[in-house]
């Protein structure tokens, strides 16, 4: 079947990353002055030169987001299986060459870790592990998610890319959205972070989605590591690539997350630094581009971003997160993915949000009424 790749082919980097940083002010207020916008208008949105109209952006984001969405944000934890992994990625705590204590969660110890996320009152979990075929795979995830399906409403996975056959099995056994990031789009940059296991095949991952799409899956999450290469180009290619997944998989629902580059065990410094205000321009655009789009923050980012940037476009923000196996009760010191920036409680986030005039939302309306439809139906 085609796949994004067709599309991705017809691009070229350098000629994208061009375009980016030789938009001229007119360009800008010619984007803004629309009112349906397309990719060119993503990709003026994302320039340098637009920043100097990030407040007027600001304003429009939170307007599309409050009409779009309603002032709620969605609530979510990640839910760490394992760190093992059989990748190496120069950027990542997980990374196969790093002499690390290993270790899976037994089904007694995922009941435990699943006990505490609900006593806070998680009802959308997102599991995550490392890519080890032999250990984490289709088997350990589906008796994972058998395990854990009655406690939460919505279940999310971030794991390994897998076959269409497999996506379909998670999407029968409940699984609600997949997260895959393809880290960076620049293709001969994407070599030299990959080093060695599956994940070092680029076309690969970069069709995934696609076989996310096929099999049903209600939700997709993409994003790229924000750090590796330059934002705004890898930006760009994040969208061609929602863009055309939108209009393939049309009945299916989109996010985006922004994961920053930050400090875990023997990983590099960024490549490219990004400051609060790019990243802030950067859900402006998502935002201005498109206003169907998920948006997610996660506790990668420092508590006084994510205080601001909720009244600005945000739809969904992770809260309490740990980022190791068994981090909630099991195992708090085993080895995390990567340092979280925001360690207030679940409690605590869910208060700001009030604070500011929104509701924390625990659980997914929009899935537990279309199941009310198709019972309906039925």
């Amino acid at each position: 079947m085609n796949t994004f790749k067709s599309v991705f082919e017809q691009y070229d980097w350098d000629s994208i990353q061009s375009k980016i940083y030789n938009t001229s002010a007119k360009d800008v207020e010619l984007s803004l002055a629309k009112t349906k916008r397309n990719l060119d208008d993503f990709l003026v949105l994302i320039s340098p030169i637009a920043q100097n109209y990030l407040e007027q952006m600001a304003q429009e984001c939170h307007d599309l987001t409050k009409k779009r969405f309603g002032k709620t944000i969605q609530m979510y934890a990640p839910l760490y299986l394992s760190n093992e992994c059989q990748n190496i990625c120069t950027y990542c705590g997980f990374s196969l060459d790093n002499k690390i204590k290993r270790k899976t969660l037994s089904d007694a110890e995922i009941k435990l870790e699943v006990e505490a996320l609900k006593n806070v009152g998680f009802d959308h979990v997102l599991l995550v592990t490392g890519e080890a075929n032999y250990t984490v795979n289709i088997n350990y995830f589906l008796n994972a998610i058998a395990l854990i399906r009655k406690e939460f409403s919505i279940i999310s996975v971030e794991v390994q890319p897998l076959s269409t056959e497999d996506y379909e099995r998670l999407h029968e056994a409940g699984v609600y959205s997949v997260l895959v990031y393809q880290e960076t789009y620049h293709q001969e940059v994407y070599k030299k972070y990959h080093t060695k296991g599956k994940k070092s095949n680029f076309d690969y991952r970069l069709e995934t989605p696609d076989r996310i799409g096929t099999a049903g899956i209600h939700k997709i999450g993409l994003g790229v590591l924000l750090g590796l290469e330059d934002w705004r180009t890898d930006s760009f290619f994040n969208a061609l690539h929602l863009d055309y997944l939108q209009k393939k998989y049309w009945q299916t629902k989109y996010s985006v997350s922004f994961p920053r580059l930050r400090p875990a065990e023997g990983i590099i410094e960024p490549n490219f630094i990004m400051d609060d205000k790019d990243l802030t321009q950067l859900i402006c655009a998502y935002r201005l581009w498109n206003e169907d789009l998920e948006i997610s923050i996660s506790t990668r980012e420092n508590e006084k971003f994510r205080n601001n940037i909720i009244p600005i476009g945000v739809t969904s923000m992770s809260a309490g997160s740990k980022t190791n196996p068994g981090g909630y009760v099991v195992d708090p010191q085993s080895l995390e993915q990567f340092e979280i920036s925001d360690e207030r409680s679940a409690k605590e986030i869910a208060q700001i949000i009030t604070n500011r005039g929104y509701e924390p939302v625990w659980k997914d309306w929009d899935k537990i009424y279309s199941h009310k439809v198709e019972s309906y139906k039925s």
